[in-house]
């Protein structure tokens, strides 16, 4: 996939809103779990540690980080598209203006519904971008990559990935809580079950491969919205997500 490999096909402008709605709300739903205190997801334990650190906000942090996740794709030859150098700037910018907008929270009265809210939020968003087929966020090609490289499972590249992430992060002062296990243990099935809901109709000539494809490269099949059930290829970017 390349930044301009995505851009036809048919319900081209859902697709855009798609990416760039899914984007927004998984910065908004990030923020919303930096204000419940409870726990960040893996990656944002060491923007948040990263942050404190530096004096810059975790959204600026998420950007810079992004980027250089970016830049490791060169070595092991992953090419991103439109939805990888999207997410490396919508998300973080969303997520500073939600921080902007939302004052702390303290009390479990208000931080525990905000965290489910970011959770479940966070899933939504997931789902859409997913659904979008633009192309795999820097971190979760850098995952796929890996796997393609050392020919280790999708599962163990991801936590190892993760842990080291989260131990960073945390030895730098990023939140782990409760919030962090919640999040590792309900974003599987919450994505699985909103990309279903939100997955674009292909003809069968989109979704048919003449050519075999490096199995990094090849796009969860997605059917009708609504369907029953939604085969997502075990080597793919959106199986690598979606593996609890």
């Amino acid at each position: 996939m390349s930044i301009a490999s995505g851009l036809r096909g048919r319900h081209l402008a859902r697709r855009l809103v798609q990416l760039y709605v899914g984007l927004t709300l998984y910065g908004v739903s990030s923020a919303l779990l930096v204000r419940s205190g409870l726990g960040l997801e893996p990656w944002n334990v060491l923007h948040q540690g990263l942050a404190e650190k530096t004096g810059l906000t975790i959204g600026v942090v998420s950007i810079i980080v992004g980027a250089m996740v970016l830049l490791l794709w060169l070595p092991i030859r992953q090419r991103p598209g439109l939805g990888t150098v999207s997410n490396v700037f919508v998300i973080g910018l969303a997520m500073d203006g939600t921080l902007a907008l939302v004052p702390d929270v303290h009390g479990l009265a208000g931080q525990v519904p905000l965290l489910v809210l970011g959770i479940v939020l966070n899933g939504v968003a997931t789902g859409l971008y997913i659904a979008a087929r633009f192309g795999p966020g820097p971190r979760d090609g850098l995952m796929t990559g890996l796997h393609r490289l050392t020919g280790r499972s999708i599962r163990l590249v991801r936590t190892a990935i993760e842990v080291v992430v989260v131990a960073t992060g945390f030895l730098l002062g990023g939140s782990v809580g409760v919030g962090t296990v919640l999040y590792a243990l309900a974003i599987g099935p919450l994505a699985q079950f909103f990309l279903r809901w939100f997955a674009v109709p292909e003809r069968a000539s989109e979704t048919a491969a003449p050519t075999p494809e490096p199995a990094s490269e090849k796009a969860a099949l997605t059917p009708e919205p609504h369907a029953g059930s939604v085969p997502v290829a075990t080597g793919t970017p959106e199986g690598a997500i979606l593996r609890p």
